[in-house]
């Protein structure tokens, strides 16, 4: 599919375009209005298609909270059925905040045998809109300090639940992925951490980790990259175990599949099977 029609595709799904709007620069890009009205039931369905959950083993799934910084933390819990203890795994949202993609994700990390929680971000402004546009002007208004407390109180919270191992871990995207990293240099009883093309710490806040760290890169992602070689390197000197993959030709955000724009699949499955592996072996 054309990029530019994905784009214009996804600026009408988040209301950015009335359907008239969209229709007639569709119409535009693919020759005409009855091109345009052919190809949209093909945009509709791959877009359905990118946002089914995934089909996997029956879950246990609620809306908890715990207490944090700015009050009670709102987040999503998915667990597999059996009530044995498990590691635990915390999942940070992109800058729109816990939406269904997110909870997905959480669901899909679950699945593979770990207590998975999605806190929100915006718990103390009453929890994520239904509009994603309201979600990202709300999230630019959260204080990043307070914020970051909140995420490292699910750390103490995961670590003495009673459903856990007491092993915990972290991964997050975009915006979570830079937050995993905050999550990382402020927690000191997290065991592992899986940045997704996260804004790198700075340099002087690195020796403060004690988790294991695995970090995700889209290779077509200038701004976000240009932090890797001092984080490499003050990962380096400050001793701590660490692997960086950077996926050539994927773009950032390319594990959303809510998101066929940004979407790929060969990054995004052999991401996940990595990270999957790297808890497993970390928190297991």
């Amino acid at each position: 599919m054309d990029p530019k029609i994905n784009r214009l595709y996804n600026e009408y799904r988040e209301g950015k375009l009335d359907r008239r709007t969209f229709m007639k620069k569709l119409a535009m890009i693919v020759g005409g209005t009855a091109a345009a009205y052919n190809i949209l039931p093909l945009l509709d369905s791959n877009s359905a298609t990118a946002a089914t959950p995934w089909p996997g083993p029956e879950l246990e799934t609620d809306m908890i909270s715990y207490p944090g910084k700015t009050g009670d933390v709102i987040a999503f819990m998915a667990r597999p059925k059996d009530k044995k203890k498990l590691p635990a795994v915390i999942v940070i949202h992109e800058n729109k905040a816990l939406q269904p993609h997110i909870k997905d994700v959480t669901r899909r990390m679950a699945a593979e045998g770990f207590l998975a929680i999605a806190p929100d971000a915006l718990s103390p402004l009453g929890g994520t809109p239904e509009s994603e546009d309201e979600a990202r002007t709300m999230m630019r208004d959260l204080n990043m300090d307070d914020t970051t407390a909140d995420f490292v109180a699910a750390v103490k919270y995961l670590d003495t639940h009673p459903l856990t191992s007491g092993k915990v871990g972290c991964t997050g995207f975009c915006w979570g992925g830079a937050m995993t990293n905050r999550v990382a240099v402020n927690a000191p009883d997290l065991d592992a951490a899986v940045p997704y093309y996260g804004t790198t710490p700075d340099q002087a806040d690195v020796p403060r980790i004690k988790a294991s760290v695995m970090a995700h890169y889209a290779g077509e992602d200038a701004r976000i990259n240009e932090g890797i070689p001092a984080f490499e390197e003050a990962l380096k000197k400050a001793g701590i175990e660490y692997q960086l993959f950077v996926y050539e030709g994927a773009q950032h955000a390319f594990n959303n599949d809510s998101n066929p724009d940004r979407y790929n699949e060969e990054a995004a499955k052999l991401a996940w099977k990595r990270t999957v592996d790297f808890f497993k072996k970390k928190l297991v």
